[in-house]
């Protein structure tokens, strides 16, 4: 419904219309202090989930003040402006770090275009993970939510995926640049989907959604209703009592409409 999720205010956070190549490609709500997104929030594309594609990684231009740019752009080769590093993560932040990577919230394996897997290659869209987790369960995860929406979801797809935090960061000389996530969490929406399928995907619609602890043990990923995700994050992080992920609570709009009468 062209809803943010509503519930997360603070004077830290900057929402980013995600552009690349001319064209909008995804919406972010970015942690200027943190320097990590809160969540991103983007359009499924059914895709085979193989196809990559070979960019520079890409920093947030609308986070500074020293460009009129609109649209994310390739670290330059020589140092950033001063005005990038208070406002986002920059390259060094990830360099020499060994027991994290940089794993995105809007992975380049829910979308098909070239361009808008080129799209998610911005700092702006990732987080520190670590790396067992990463490339273990939140993988997996990926791949069963890119299956299912592929499989059972008629029309369109609406994913965000978020992270809690409490306090761990990334320092570089002493001072603290990239909060680490405690968790992960993601959720989507799909009204439009197949009502014969196998019982136990079809449970899983018009929303579902799932967190994981980023650590090296115990980081299962667990799937739950909406509201549980909502009733977890209200206890773990600093939204408020209006917290709400989707819109109507992803309700078909004939619904909407009959409680709204």
């Amino acid at each position: 419904m062209g809803t943010a999720p509503r519930g997360l205010e603070n004077r830290s956070l900057k929402k980013i219309c995600q552009r690349y190549n001319g064209k909008p490609r995804y919406v972010t709500l970015y942690d200027v202090v943190d320097h990590i997104p809160v969540y991103s929030a983007y359009t499924f594309k059914r895709s085979d989930g193989f196809k990559k594609v070979d960019v520079p990684w890409m920093f947030e231009p609308q986070l500074s003040t020293a460009t009129e740019s609109g649209e994310m752009q390739p670290f330059p080769p020589n140092d950033v402006h001063d005005s990038f590093l208070d406002a986002q993560a920059v390259l060094e932040d990830y360099s020499n770090i060994v027991d994290f990577e940089r794993g995105h919230l809007n992975p380049d394996e829910h979308q098909a275009h070239p361009d808008d897997k080129a799209a998610t290659y911005t700092l702006t869209n990732v987080v520190p993970q670590v790396r067992e987790f990463n490339v273990g369960h939140w993988k997996q995860h990926e791949h069963i939510i890119r299956r299912r929406l592929n499989n059972y979801c008629r029309g369109k797809a609406y994913v965000i995926t978020g992270v809690t935090t409490s306090g761990r960061m990334i320092r570089r000389y002493n001072v603290d640049r990239v909060a680490v996530p405690t968790y992960l969490w993601s959720a989507y929406c799909c009204v439009d989907y197949d009502h014969n399928a196998p019982f136990d995907e079809r449970s899983k619609f018009p929303a579902y959604a799932a967190y994981g602890l980023n650590e090296k043990e115990g980081a299962e990923v667990v799937e739950m209703s909406v509201q549980q995700l909502e009733d977890f994050l209200k206890k773990n992080t600093f939204v408020d009592k209006r917290f709400q992920i989707f819109f109507g609570n992803c309700e078909p709009n004939d619904a909407i409409m009959a409680v709204q009468t």
